[in-house]
């Protein structure tokens, strides 16, 4: 299940990502982490994968892609939500919301994959 994000906070912020890993048999467990790994860092505390992103581009339009596409295919459940940007973030943030309310809207329109055009 995916869920949307709450509204932004003032100032700079990020979208955070945080996913919990659908239970699966060993080997389908093994391919949905390999997934997970690919575009997200794994916390054994608690046990979740998580990711952030500051910035809309190619790169992270694929990530997100991989990650909607993981929650498909294996059942993984996604969180993204507005998170402030942490003390020692050398990375890109958000300074609005209109990028990322760009980004849901497309996903939004079912029957086809986030960052494909509407076919006409």
């Amino acid at each position: 299940m995916t869920y949307l994000p709450t509204p932004h906070l003032n100032g700079r912020w990020l979208l955070k990502i945080t996913i919990w890993a659908a239970r699966a048999d060993d080997t389908r467990w093994n391919q949905q982490c390999a997934v997970l790994r690919s575009v997200s860092s794994y916390d054994s505390v608690t046990q979740t994968w998580s990711t952030r992103i500051g910035v809309l581009d190619l790169t992270t339009v694929a990530k997100l892609q991989t990650l909607f596409d993981a929650a498909q295919t294996f059942g993984s459940e996604i969180r993204l939500e507005p998170a402030p940007v942490p003390t020692g973030w050398t990375g890109p943030s958000f300074a609005s919301d209109t990028a990322v309310a760009d980004l849901l809207t497309a996903k939004a329109d079912e029957g086809r994959p986030l960052g494909h055009l509407p076919v006409a």
